[in-house]
């Protein structure tokens, strides 16, 4: 049995129980326009004693996105050993089955109980069983079956992006590649056009356009210029169906960015700048700012400044703010108003970053001319040179010129200047300077030995601006004199051996000079004539600076001289010749037959055996305690008691109070403070008088604290009146004065050192008048007078 534009599954039947399959011949393609069957057939063949059943399947298409009110038909399951009596039941599992897809078990029809969508799923695998509803045994082998989804155009395509960014380059030639977009469709590419995109632009033209099949994105327009448009916005639509009517369509935005090229050179918006700049203005300050603009950015936009010519080439220096792109005019040399008071300067701005392609538009530089007014100010004197050397003999007298400064003031007014010294720098005052002329002289005598170089500052400043100065360093030179005689080049202390032979030198002498000599020292040594004849020593001078001690006589004795002192006189050959005097010790002693010295202490031989070390210390421990005896028996000999000033009776002398304790002077810290005064609670209760001791001790009284502003005068008044009439206040400070007597005494004066002035004698009976009191008196003068009578 055939078939024609439908699947059929054919179906042999033999014996029963017994079957076997035979496939169709031919698949058909395409979709019958009758109902949709899965037919079982069978044939009975009696040689065969078993029989085999199967099934033969294609697949079935069923539409997606249905939108009927129905369940949608798929198909028909039928068994040719179906007699239509409902001995048979059919049987559908595999994907959906029962909840998807649902079939009649009586009569096998296939039904689809929802809306499929094929970009969901677009397969589905069932198996299709018929079995005997009164065995329940199948009586086909179960076999598999595909639905397939058919697809309708119900998807739009879709960009990859919801919002695509881009950028180029801006002068760029038309058809430079932008950006590519892509859109996809999630409709089956494999039939029919539903998944067929086509990309159009629907905004951004005539800049931009695009290509249909690619979605590649270039420019349409020629010569874009950042400067007048920077941003673009393109609106790009991808359709399905090939674009036809009726196609499913979806959008996507792209801005285009243009990025910028150097294809603007550096503009000056004006041809002139002017600047004022003060003359004291210091270097690398700057005058000005200039700036060339430019229509780029970035570093299309920077400006390298240069001054290519003008009389102020090498006084101003130009450079780059690269923060602003300005630039910045700078002093290099020092401004002089009174030399050169206007400068001209051609600037010039040139782009760094210069790209060839745009070479045609022109010079990517501009070029401007500057004017540098220079300002006069007040400027303080200036010398005529930055240092002065000056050199001066040592001997020089005092107040003698050594040199002059000079200095005025660079304005044109001209003011005079006065000079002075800088005492910092000349702190023991060896110069002085004339304070008209500018010469310095000396105040104290120079010492070259002592100090070679002197550097003292100058200051020169206008009298009728004195913050107007200057310095200038004066350097000093002390130049030597010979003023200094040669001496030994140290001390010399030599031996001679007591078996000494003659003519045997035993010192070398050496002498130095503290003056410098151009061309060298040349000392000469000689004997003093004291000891030229009479020594037992000979000089030899060597001509080199040096001169050798030699022995003129064969044996020394140290017992009979123990030590001779040799005068050497050292002379120079420098103008004014200086010489010295000066004395070797030479000492005898015993040596051995090698001439090495033993012994040069001549009372050793005299007293061989010596003292012992514990003697010594002995000796040494009797003199410590000896002047320590001396010293406390002197001490205790101050600390004896004075004798007293009256030293009989007879002695009638007015009491003599010693005031001759000086206080300690501002650094007295217990001395009187007006504080204690103006305070009394701040005295301390327990502190008593150092001078006397009192018998009684009494509570001081509490007064009322002064006022801080209270004059001292009121204030000691105050004071003295409260203490004289307090009766506890002892007299430690009452003053007693004994060099008025008062008048009109009955006993006139009492002293003696008036009587004995007086020419005549007194008569003292009137004495023994006076009462017991007076009785010492009158037996004192009564027996002087009878003394005199005898």
């Amino acid at each position: 049995m055939r078939t024609y534009h439908c699947f059929w599954l054919l179906f042999w039947a033999g014996q029963p129980h017994q079957s076997f399959l035979t496939p169709l011949s031919k698949r058909t393609s395409g979709f019958p326009e009758k109902e949709k069957v899965l037919v079982l057939s069978g044939n009975s063949r009696q040689d065969l004693h078993r029989s085999k059943r199967s099934w033969m399947w294609n697949q079935f298409f069923l539409l997606e996105e249905y939108t009927g009110t129905d369940y949608q038909y798929v198909g028909k399951l039928h068994s040719d050993q179906d007699k239509g009596d409902g001995s048979l039941k059919y049987i559908l599992s595999g994907d959906g089955a029962g909840d998807l897809f649902i079939i009649n078990e009586n009569t096998g029809d296939i039904q689809a109980t929802k809306r499929l969508d094929r970009e969901e799923k677009p397969v589905y695998i069932l198996r299709a069983q018929a079995i005997n509803r009164r065995t329940g045994r199948p009586v086909e082998p179960e076999s598999e079956f595909i639905i397939k989804i058919h697809d309708i155009n119900d998807n739009e395509p879709m960009f990859t992006k919801d919002v695509y960014n881009a950028s180029i380059p801006e002068m760029s030639d038309v058809g430079t590649f932008v950006v590519q977009v892509t859109a996809t469709d999630a409709d089956d590419p494999t039939y029919g056009n539903s998944a067929k995109v086509v990309y159009s632009i629907l905004q951004g033209q005539p800049y931009f356009s695009v290509e249909s099949e690619t979605g590649i994105i270039k420019t349409a327009l020629l010569n874009m210029d950042r400067e007048n448009r920077e941003q673009y916005q393109v609106v790009i639509q991808a359709k399905d169906m090939g674009g036809q009517m009726g196609g499913l369509s979806g959008t996507t935005t792209v801005n285009i960015t243009l990025t910028d090229v150097n294809d603007n050179p550096p503009r000056f918006p004006q041809s002139t700048y002017q600047f004022r700049a003060p003359e004291s203005m210091p270097l690398d300050s700057p005058v000005g700012r200039i700036k060339a603009n430019d229509a780029d950015v970035d570093e299309n936009a920077e400006i390298e400044y240069s001054i290519t010519e003008g009389d102020g080439y090498d006084m101003f220096g130009i450079t780059t703010d690269k923060d602003t792109q300005e630039g910045i005019i700078t002093v290099k040399k020092a401004l002089d108003f009174e030399n050169k008071n206007l400068y001209i300067l051609k600037v010039e701005a040139t782009n760094t970053h210069v790209d060839p392609r745009f070479l045609y538009l022109g010079p990517f530089k501009d070029s401007a001319t500057v004017r540098i007014q220079v300002e006069d100010v007040d400027e303080p004197p200036m010398f005529s040179r930055p240092a002065y050397i000056m050199e001066v003999k040592e001997d020089v007298p005092l107040n003698s010129v050594i040199g002059t400064v000079t200095a005025q003031d660079p304005d044109a007014a001209k003011n005079p200047v006065k000079y002075s010294v800088d005492r910092h720098t000349d702190m023991d005052r060896v110069f002085n300077i004339n304070s008209g002329n500018g010469s310095i002289f000396t105040s104290k005598p120079l010492d070259r030995e002592t100090l070679l170089w002197h550097n003292i500052t100058v200051i020169a400043a206008e009298i009728n601006n004195p913050k107007q100065s200057s310095r200038v360093p004066v350097f000093i030179k002390v130049l030597d004199v010979n003023d200094n005689a040669p001496e030994f080049a140290m001390f010399y202390e030599t031996f001679v051996c007591e078996n000494a032979k003659a003519e045997q030198l035993i010192q070398t002498l050496s002498a130095v000079d503290k003056d410098d000599s151009y061309n060298g020292h040349q000392f000469s040594f000689s004997l003093a004539p004291e000891a030229a004849s009479s020594s037992n020593f000979t000089l030899q001078d060597n001509r080199d600076n040096t001169a050798g001690i030699f022995t003129r006589k064969t044996r020394y004795n140290r017992h009979e001289t123990s030590t001779y002192f040799l005068p050497v006189v050292i002379s120079d050959n420098d103008y004014p010749i200086q010489s010295s005097t000066e004395t070797v010790t030479i000492r005898v002693c015993a040596c051995d037959h090698r001439g090495k010295m033993l012994s040069c202490n001549a009372e050793a031989l005299i007293h061989p055996t010596g003292l012992s070390t514990g003697a010594l210390i002995a000796i040494l421990l009797c003199i410590i305690i000896l002047l320590v005896t001396v010293v406390l028996f002197a001490a205790l000999r101050r600390q004896r008691k004075k004798e007293p000033l009256i030293i009989s009776k007879e002695d009638i002398r007015d009491n003599i109070v010693s005031y001759n304790d000086e206080g300690g002077g501002e650094e007295d810290t217990q001395a009187f403070d007006i504080g204690t005064l103006r305070n009394p609670e701040a005295i301390d209760d327990n502190k008593l008088r150092r001078d006397i001791v009192p018998e009684t001790l009494f509570m001081p009284r509490r007064t009322a604290t002064a006022r801080d502003n209270t004059d001292v005068r009121d204030f000691i008044n105050q004071r003295l009146k409260e203490n004289d009439t307090d009766p506890t206040a002892p007299p430690y400070d009452s003053l007693a004065t004994y060099a008025y007597e008062g008048n009109g005494s009955v006993a006139e004066s009492l002293s003696s050192l008036e009587s004995v002035t007086t020419d005549g004698d007194q008569d003292y009976d009137y004495l023994s008048d006076w009462g017991p009191r007076f009785k010492k008196l009158a037996d004192m003068y009564g027996s002087m007078d009878s003394d005199k009578d005898s």
